[in-house]
C-alpha cells in the first residue's frame, strides 16, 4: 500500500519546466494539493498529515517553481508563485481542487484563490496570515536568529522556529523529525540558496504589500495555527480568518508555527471533517 514514505516521485513539464510531485490516496475525486513552507521540499511534509488526509482523499504534493527537484528559479513575488501553482495544477488536467497551504504555502494558496477562483473548492491555511500583515519585516531577523541557534546546537532551525522550547515542544520536535526521516529512498533534492533568498524576499515583500481584498475568496476556508507562532504571529491567522467571509479558525495550545504537526492527531480529523 502506497504511503508518503514510498510514494514515487513523478514529473510533469509545465511551459518547458519540469515540476516534480508525489501523489497518493484514492483517485477520482477532487484532489487536495499541498503547498509547502519556507525552504521546504517534498520530504519536509509530515507523513502523519499526508497519510492521514490521503486515507480518504487524493493528495498531490509538489515542488513549486525552482524548489527541490523542480526546474527554474524561485520568483521573488507571491503572485508569481501562485501563477506557477495554477499552471502546475492545470498541467495535470484538474479543473477543481482543494488546497492545503502551510506557512508561505498558505500565502500562495491565497494567490491561487484570487487569481483562479473557479479552480478552488475549499482551502486549509495553516501557520499563515494575510498579505500586508504587520511585523513581517521581522522575518529575516527571526530566521537568522534561529539559524544561528541551530548552528550552535547542531540542530535543524525548525527546532527553534516550529516548536516552543518547552519540554512538550522539544518532544514534539523530536517526534516530527523522526517522522521526516521515515523516507529513506527516492529523496528530493535539497533547497537551493537562491530559493531560500527568493522565498524570504517574497515573504518580506508580501508583508509590506497593500492588503488583498479577501472578501473575494468565498469558498470555505479552515485557518489553523499554534498559539505562539514566532514566524507568523498567531494574531495574523485570526486576522486572516476574520477577513475571509466563510472561514473557521482553530488555534492549537502550547504550540508554535508547526502546531498542526505537533497536534496532528487532532488536526487531521478536523481537516477530514472540513473537506467532507
Amino acid at each position: 500500500m502506497t504511503s508518503w514514505k514510498n510514494a514515487p516521485t513523478q514529473s510533469v513539464v509545465v511551459d518547458g519546466v519540469p515540476f516534480v510531485y508525489r501523489e497518493l490516496g484514492p483517485t477520482g475525486g477532487i484532489p487536495v494539493v499541498f503547498l509547502h513552507h519556507f525552504t521546504a521540499v517534498l520530504d519536509d511534509w509530515d507523513p502523519r498529515v499526508v497519510d492521514g488526509i490521503a486515507e480518504t482523499h487524493h493528495v498531490i504534493a509538489f515542488d513549486n517553481h525552482g524548489v527541490g527537484g523542480t526546474g527554474g528559479k524561485v520568483p521573488n513575488d507571491l503572485e508569481e508563485m501562485g501563477a506557477a501553482a495554477i499552471a502546475f495544477i492545470r498541467a495535470l488536467g484538474y479543473e477543481k481542487v482543494d488546497l492545503f497551504g502551510f506557512s508561505v504555502g498558505g500565502a500562495v494558496a491565497q494567490m491561487v484563490a484570487l487569481q483562479a477562483p473557479d479552480l478552488v473548492r475549499r482551502m486549509v491555511l495553516a501557520g499563515t496570515g494575510p498579505r500586508g500583515g504587520g511585523g513581517i519585516w521581522k522575518m529575516p531577523f527571526i530566521v537568522g536568529g534561529a539559524y544561528l541557534k541551530a548552528f550552535l546546537a547542531r540542530k535543524d532551525p525548525r527546532h527553534f522556529l516550529f516548536f516552543p522550547r518547552t519540554a512538550v515542544g522539544k518532544e514534539a520536535a523530536h517526534d516530527y523529525f523522526g517522522r521526516l526521516a521515515e523516507r529513506t529512498a527516492d529523496r528530493d533534492l535539497p533547497i537551493a540558496t537562491q530559493a531560500r533568498l527568493a522565498q524570504l524576499r517574497a515573504i518580506t515583500m508580501g508583508g509590506m504589500h497593500a492588503p488583498d481584498d479577501l472578501s473575494a475568496i468565498t469558498v470555505p476556508v479552515l485557518v489553523a495555527n499554534g498559539d505562539h507562532d514566532l514566524m507568523v504571529a498567531s494574531g495574523h491567522s485570526a486576522d486572516l480568518a476574520a477577513r475571509l467571509p466563510n472561514a473557521k479558525l482553530t488555534i492549537y495550545p502550547d504550540s508554535g508555527h508547526g502546531g498542526v504537526f505537533q497536534h496532528h492527531e487532532e488536526f487531521v480529523p478536523e481537516v477530514l471533517a472540513f473537506l467532507a
